[in-house]
């Protein structure tokens, strides 16, 4: 007679059958214990169903392994096997299908998504009319001949500046030589080595020094040609 199923007996066989494959008394109790069971219920649950011929084991040395009854299940032939992989198959060439169409579905859901709506292009034309007439302005002043910036403030700007962008090359130099002669011979990987010392080039903060060193080229010869 087949245990009740709220019973430890009928969880256990409930799950071997389930199973329908090896299993020790470790492996059913790890996962009957979403049912509170503890390894020794469980145990005694496996062996009372052996005994009473409700489920297979073989011993193993010390170890039992149990196995579900094989004369419970209906075992395809050879034709319903066949029959069987090539549902699968069809089966697999739908799923395909459908991955596709899916991945098309999403790819136009996020195109759409990322148009901007009557309300943003609306603000967006606000913003650049009013960028367009602030430059508008500026240029006016500066073609009637109205200084923005005093000499001296100017000055002092572009001083500044060579300052700072010759302090960041020789910065940048010394610490290149600096790191070069202590990963040369380093079996360390640089890229790891660098991450395990919290170090960050500009590279890795979107900051790009040729422009500025541009800059301060072409401030350098100005000042050569107003000398």
């Amino acid at each position: 007679m087949p245990p009740k199923s709220d019973s430890v007996e009928g969880i256990v066989l409930n799950f071997v059958n389930e199973q329908n494959r090896p299993l020790n008394s470790q492996n059913v109790a790890d996962a009957l214990q979403k049912f509170s069971l503890k390894k020794t219920a469980v145990q005694k649950g496996l062996d009372a169903l052996a005994d009473s011929g409700q489920i297979s084991f073989k011993e193993y040395g010390k170890q039992k392994i149990y196995l579900a009854r094989q004369d419970q299940f209906d075992i395809p032939n050879g034709e319903e096997l066949e029959e069987m992989k090539k549902a699968n198959s069809k089966l697999q060439e739908e799923l395909a299908e459908q991955k596709k169409i899916t991945s098309g579905v999403e790819s136009e859901i996020k195109g759409l998504q990322s148009n901007l709506t009557l309300e943003e292009i609306r603000s967006k034309e606000a913003r650049l009319q009013s960028e367009v007439q602030e430059m508008e302005e500026k240029l006016k002043k500066l073609q009637s001949g109205v200084i923005l910036v005093k000499p001296e403030d100017k000055k002092i700007i572009e001083e500044t500046f060579s300052e700072k962008a010759n302090q960041w090359r020789k910065r940048k130099r010394m610490f290149k030589e600096l790191w070069d002669n202590i990963t040369e011979n380093s079996p360390k990987d640089q890229k790891e080595f660098k991450e395990e010392l919290g170090l960050e080039y500009d590279e890795d903060v979107d900051v790009n020094f040729q422009p500025y060193s541009e800059m301060l080229a072409s401030l350098n010869k100005r000042r050569k040609v107003s000398r």
